[in-house]
């Protein structure tokens, strides 16, 4: 895992599509419980290189019931974005992850992955990348125990999409209660 990590840090493929260039952020080892597949680092993280240390971090914790030690434990969590680098700036939020990294490294980090309980997906292009299109993100977070035990979809805890928490409170009361049920058990 060490040399694949290595690897995937040193990746160039897209380096010229990367407005701060290329800074691959990924997080794993081969006893990770829970792998966290979400879109892509934002300016924030690829600054500092740490993967979630910023205001979608600090929610997706919040969510998932832990603190940063537990959750920076490489031994819980895997961090193993659709696009591991900076993919620049949209009109609102960041521009999606480039489609290079998922096809090229994915299947290499789950080869390396031994000890997985549960795959978070986070947003709608790791959904839709895994449970394909045939419902929309909303449904897949929704409908979340079609797809248990493998897997569990949720929004993208980015602050640009308060809004659809805003219009959907359910998620928040109901299933994020679950999710940490459901992470503690893992863990403990």
């Amino acid at each position: 895992m060490k040399d694949l990590l290595c690897e995937i840090r040193d990746c160039r493929v897209c380096a010229e599509h990367l407005p701060l260039g290329p800074r691959p952020i990924i997080e794993a080892s081969e006893k990770s419980k829970i792998i966290l597949i979400s879109q892509a680092p934002g300016r924030v993280v690829h600054e500092s290189g740490i993967a979630w240390k910023d205001q979608s971090g600090k929610k997706l914790r919040e969510w998932l019931g832990v603190d940063d030690d537990t959750f920076y434990d490489t031994s819980n969590f895997a961090i193993l974005p659709m696009g591991f680098c900076y993919p620049g700036k949209a009109k609102t939020g960041d521009l999606p992850p480039r489609k290079e990294c998922a096809p090229l490294w994915h299947d290499q980090v789950w080869n390396q992955l031994s000890n997985t309980k549960l795959k978070i997906l986070i947003g709608s292009y790791a959904a839709n990348y895994y449970l394909g299109k045939k419902e929309n993100l909303t449904q897949k977070v929704q409908n979340f125990e079609e797809f248990l035990p493998e897997y569990w979809t949720l929004p993208h805890p980015s602050p640009v999409n308060r809004f659809w928490r805003m219009n959907n409170p359910w998620f928040e009361d109901e299933v994020v209660p679950r999710l940490q049920n459901k992470i503690a058990e893992i863990l403990s």
